[in-house]
């Protein structure tokens, strides 16, 4: 049997919206199944094998982080579109309908098996955890194994399902069929099926009819679509489906809304429907860099954070020009300060609303990193399992280097000591962190693991 891996040296773990810890000198053990055994935080260099000894853990294979490195849990990415990849930055001119339709549609129609190398580039930016949508085609979404997209209306004739008894059946056959993949080393799934009705718009009320029925004798099926990303959509919506009130009632009423919903975008959510979304404990991906770019708006976050509703961020390429999540963290702080400038122009984030609240205030980073990590584990209903570092939980996990000698120019300050001059301990390690989250990119992390494994990164 394998022996335990310990990794000795600087950690990052979200706790809460407004928090984290940061532990310099810690210890974390991950069994041969990859799932974490125990974690000792303030643990100097003197006591490592004491530590050890009483954890039984003296045979580990223990990995020291060099001064300059830290591990954190792995991104989650709530939302991207896999195979509209080799479209990123193009199109940006048009508005979400008319990208669908001159750029979106016609890439989706013929991709079919380059699935391998996009879910290669996604891993190198340090995602472990993502929610693709794949395309119509059967056998290529068995090579991207994640999921199948649903919509027969409202589609080009050369990109539509034949009806939506076949969307139904081919859907039940791909979730037949990664759910008979090989399971992880410690014994659960690396791939979930997710229901795909790409959006109300795509979709008939037969089709959307069969996939709630579906959705209700599994309840454990995970369901991800969009909602309310641009005011056209939101129009053409309540059109085609009079009977409901708002957006989000469409999903409702075909039982389509539940905690395992993820709802991309909701940039124009209406208050009755952010009290649905609430109600029924679904969860919604922000895109910032998406919604900037098709110029869909900026949705109000904190917001749905204060009403106490579930958030993670999204990539959403290719509206989105990057599968790099720390591009969505800055972009995501970037629409928290528009929203608070608009709401509060001549008063300060600081004392504009009571402490602890996040309307109209810039997010935090300690915010932004709950949002990719533990909050869009929440999103996904899989937060049991991933997203922060915990005994029991898997060790889906990122080596962050921000020493000088990656070679990313922009990152500055971190000599090959590790610290600033200026920090040391628990205040450099939030330096170095907040460095990596607004000045990294790929070359900063040197490790990237799902279930115990190495998988990528720059070491690797």
């Amino acid at each position: 049997m394998a022996k335990p891996i310990v990794y000795y040296g600087s950690l990052i773990n979200p706790t809460t919206l407004t928090s984290y810890e940061a532990s310099p000198n810690c210890l974390i053990a991950v069994s041969s199944q990859g799932n974490i055994d125990w974690i000792v935080h303030d643990v100097i260099d003197s006591l490592v094998q004491e530590t050890l000894l009483q954890k039984g853990s003296l045979d580990a294979e223990v990995t020291v982080l060099h001064p300059g490195q830290f591990l954190m849990p792995g991104f989650i990415d709530t939302h991207t579109h896999a195979p509209q990849a080799p479209n990123l930055g193009t199109g940006y001119q048009y508005e979400l309908l008319d990208w669908l339709e001159k750029f979106t549609f016609p890439m989706e129609s013929k991709f079919k098996d380059v699935y391998p190398s996009i879910v290669e580039k996604f891993i190198a930016f340090g995602t472990t955890t993502c929610c693709y949508y794949g395309t119509l085609h059967l056998d290529s979404n068995k090579v991207l194994a994640d999921i199948k997209c649903n919509m027969d209306r409202h589609c080009p004739d050369y990109y539509i399902e034949e009806s939506s008894k076949v969307s139904v059946a081919n859907t039940e056959a791909f979730i037949a069929y990664v759910r008979s993949l090989p399971f992880g080393p410690s014994g659960v799934p690396l791939v979930y099926p997710v229901l795909t009705p790409r959006f109300a718009i795509s979709c008939t009320r037969p089709l959307l009819s069969s996939l709630g029925n579906l959705a209700a004798s599994d309840h454990n099926l995970h369901i991800q679509t969009h909602i309310s990303e641009n005011t056209k959509e939101v129009e053409n919506t309540k059109k085609l489906f009079p009977e409901c009130s708002t957006y989000a009632g469409v999903y409702d009423s075909f039982g389509l809304l539940r905690h395992n919903t993820i709802l991309a975008h909701a940039v124009h959510l209406e208050e009755q429907e952010i009290d649905l979304v609430k109600q029924r404990k679904a969860g919604i991906s922000h895109c910032p860099t998406s919604n900037f770019n098709l110029r869909s708006g900026v949705a109000p976050i904190g917001k749905f954070l204060d009403r106490g509703v579930k958030v993670g961020l999204g990539t959403d390429v290719s509206g989105g020009f990057s599968p790099s999540m720390l591009v969505a963290m800055r972009n995501a702080s970037i629409a928290s300060t528009v929203v608070a400038l608009q709401n509060n122009p001549t008063t300060s984030s600081s004392s504009s609303e009571e402490e602890g609240k996040f309307t109209n205030r810039q997010l935090s980073l300690a915010t932004l990193l709950y949002l990719a990590t533990l909050g869009g584990a929440e999103v996904c209903a899989m937060d049991h399992q991933i997203g922060s570092f915990a005994p029991g939980k898997s060790f889906d996990a990122l080596i962050v280097d921000v020493r000088d000698r990656t070679q990313n120019v922009g990152l500055w300050g971190i000599s090959d000591l590790g610290v600033n001059s200026s920090t040391s301990g628990k205040d450099a390690l939030e330096e170095m962190l907040g460095r990596f989250v607004f000045c990294g990119d790929d070359r900063n992390i040197s490790a990237v693991f799902v279930q115990g494994k190495l998988i990528g990164g720059t070491s690797r």
